[in-house]
């Protein structure tokens, strides 16, 4: 059995009595004392997460823009410097390897940042795809940690610790931008972005900073009752806010037409791959689409449990559980196309042999005020 990896953070994590679970290759912290709490405490003020297992690499040279739109399904010859873009990257046949951020820091300078357990696997499909163009390639996703201050006192948290000539920058970042500075003295990538759907910034360091620097936060965020947070109330803020979970809403079966990502290729004339098989999908419609699901009664529907409509299975629960800030059970499923459902229509869901009434949603379930 292969050793899990540990965040550089590891040992502040267990000072703070974190509970850890496995996730891909990586030790990280699933909860503190209560995930309800971490899940309020992002919501109502200010959480802290470490995200060391995700990926960072780099990508620079002359045609780094033509190649990563080559690799990828979005255009990211159009990607403004210091701004980012969500996007996916595909096999041959469509089937999504993995979905990312891609940030633009020069000309030819990205950063790119998979998800934990397809960092691996995002990095040897780039090295694949690189051939005839003039890129390098260097993955640094072992050398740096990330640490996120998620929450509507973010910035209050953050920016105070900002170097002086940087803060005014760092607190008027737009959404999915990013710069760079020191933050409690230790060089940063500072990116206003986030999977919980509240205002937030994911910060890139040196691991040897990161325990420093973490700390520091904390600290910053004591006034307002910051909370250091884990994976389950990560995923609990992700699912209120609609976002979709690679692994489980997001597959090497489906494609990103059903993901809802048509979009993002729609006008693109270059080549990429996987396009000839998702222009085809589009163009045919999508046979299943993400969906979302919420219900008035108590019992939460889980990832496998089967959608009905009357008799006729409809589809699959991806993920589900309690909305702690709703209060009352919400999920995404993959739902049949053909089935024509519509936000307020009623389906049951079969949670261990027993159906229970939910209603079609529109996504996401919770959005901030703004």
């Amino acid at each position: 059995m292969t050793e899990l990896l540990n965040s550089p953070l590891h040992a502040e994590h267990e000072k703070l009595g974190a509970s850890f679970t496995a996730f891909g290759p990586w030790n990280m912290p699933l909860k503190y004392a209560n995930e309800l709490e971490e899940h309020r405490a992002v919501r109502e003020s200010v959480g802290l997460f470490d995200l060391s297992h995700m990926g960072e690499i780099w990508v620079n040279g002359a045609d780094a823009a033509a190649f990563l739109s080559y690799s990828f399904i979005s255009d990211i010859t159009n990607v403004a410097i210091g701004k980012a873009k969500y996007s996916m990257i595909t096999a041959e046949d469509g089937g999504i390897i993995d979905d990312l951020i891609t940030y633009r820091l020069g000309e030819t300078k990205f950063l790119v940042v998979p998800n934990a357990g397809n960092a691996d696997t995002v990095w040897e499909e780039l090295n694949k795809r690189a051939e005839g163009f003039d890129v390098d390639l260097n993955n640094e996703s072992r050398d740096v940690a990330m640490i996120a201050v998620q929450g509507p006192k973010a910035a209050e948290v953050l920016v105070p610790l900002v170097e002086d000539s940087k803060q005014e920058a760092v607190f008027g970042l737009d959404y999915y931008a990013a710069t760079t500075g020191k933050v409690a003295r230790k060089y940063a990538f500072i990116c206003r972005t986030g999977y919980t759907g509240e205002d937030g910034f994911e910060l890139i360091v040196y691991n040897s900073d990161a325990p420093e620097l973490w700390n520091e936060l904390l600290k910053a965020g004591e006034e307002y009752g910051i909370k250091p947070c884990g994976l389950a109330a990560r995923d609990s803020l992700r699912l209120e806010a609609g976002m979709p979970l690679y692994g489980n809403e997001l597959t090497r079966d489906i494609t990103p037409v059903e993901a809802g990502m048509a979009r993002a290729f729609a006008k693109k004339e270059a080549d990429f791959v996987g396009a000839e098989v998702m222009r085809e999908r589009a163009a045919a419609g999508p046979q299943i689409q993400i969906t979302g699901l919420t219900s008035s009664q108590r019992r939460a529907a889980r990832a496998g449990s089967e959608v009905y409509v009357g008799e006729t299975k409809v589809g699959t629960v991806t993920s589900g559980q309690p909305s702690p800030t709703l209060g009352h059970p919400v999920a995404i499923a993959l739902i049949d196309t053909s089935a024509n459902l519509q936000p307020g229509d009623a389906v049951e869901v079969d949670i261990r042999g027993k159906r229970y009434p939910f209603e079609v949603a529109a996504l996401p379930f919770y959005k901030r005020a703004r």
